[in-house]
């Protein structure tokens, strides 16, 4: 475990180095890439020489954000992860060649395993972009318009447009400050809550098809197969906010998305209500998140993956 910090000595460190190298999260969201982004720019502001990796490709909604900072190439001396609670969670190839190389964690999730050099972690945040907020400040004062627009859209996405319970009066408090930078917000929720590819739809459509109810309509697990995605058309950016579906039924306290992947595994991604905690819950198969929300992985077919699911759902259930 690495050591914990606060955000003023992660900020000097950051003060103190060049060549740095951001790391977001596989499967990347709002959250991860409005804070590597947005550090980015900062870095680069401060005439550092600085570069964001992901493992995967980032969508092209995303083009506002990405459009913002310089590309640069350089052999990095410094290696920074955002909002990632587990090395792991980078993917691969960047989990190779990096994951025992991060000096520095900057995250949200209570779940964070304390795997970089120093760690400042702070679980109060609704979004790692509120805490970025808070270190940008540190680092080179307000951030401008193009890291204010990276960093509510990762605030806005992690709370659901603000509608999740994660959503504290600070999250309000630093959203009015990055509108105040005059950023476009209401044309960012357009693109991020209100805009769907075709493909995303007609994978909806069937995924909601494959949605099955359990002890007495407390629990609901959707399914996503790798042939529904070839049908549909849809990859994996299509997938964002679709783990949100199960819960939005009426009556449901824990809702599960089986998602199939390659190399014989399930990404399953689980949406609580009180008093289930999908963190606690996610953990009993090596995953975490946050309470109303987290993730794990499941070696095996949808059907098995699904099967281990519904056991633990029901021990919640069970004699209550």
């Amino acid at each position: 475990m690495g050591m914990k910090i606060d955000l003023q000595t992660a900020a000097q460190r950051l003060r103190e180095k060049d060549n740095i190298l951001i790391l977001i999260h596989q499967f990347p969201d709002g959250d991860t890439i409005g804070c590597g982004f947005a550090l980015c720019r900062a870095l680069q502001t401060l005439s550092k020489t600085a570069r964001v990796l992901c493992s995967h490709t980032v969508n092209q909604k995303y083009d506002y954000i990405l459009n913002s900072v310089t590309p640069q190439c350089f052999e990095p001396d410094f290696v920074v992860s955002v909002d990632v609670a587990d090395q792991k969670l980078l993917g691969e190839p960047v989990l190779s060649a990096y994951g025992d190389r991060i000096d520095l964690s900057i995250d949200h999730h209570g779940s964070n395993t304390f795997f970089a050099k120093e760690n400042y972690v702070d679980a109060s945040a609704a979004a790692a972009s509120e805490i970025l907020y808070e270190l940008i400040c540190l680092l080179c004062g307000e951030p401008d318009k193009q890291m204010a627009a990276a960093l509510y859209t990762g605030i806005s996405t992690d709370t659901g447009c603000f509608k999740f319970t994660n959503t504290t009066p600070k999250t309000h408090l630093i959203a009015a400050k990055l509108m105040e930078r005059g950023i476009d917000y209401g044309e960012i929720n357009r693109i991020m809550f209100d805009t769907k590819v075709k493909s995303r739809i007609l994978l909806e459509r069937m995924a909601l098809d494959s949605m099955r109810f359990f002890c007495d309509d407390k629990v609901a697990i959707m399914t996503i197969t790798r042939e529904m995605k070839q049908k549909s058309g849809a990859d994996d950016e299509d997938l964002n906010g679709i783990s949100a579906l199960p819960r939005q039924v009426e009556g449901v306290l824990i809702g599960i998305t089986v998602r199939e992947q390659e190399g014989g595994y399930c990404k399953i991604s689980v949406r609580t209500h009180e008093p289930v905690s999908a963190a606690e819950f996610c953990a009993k198969f090596g995953g975490g998140g946050h309470v109303r929300a987290a993730g794990c992985e499941i070696k095996g077919s949808v059907e098995e993956a699904s099967e281990q699911l519904l056991a633990l759902a029901k021990t919640y259930f069970e004699a209550k």
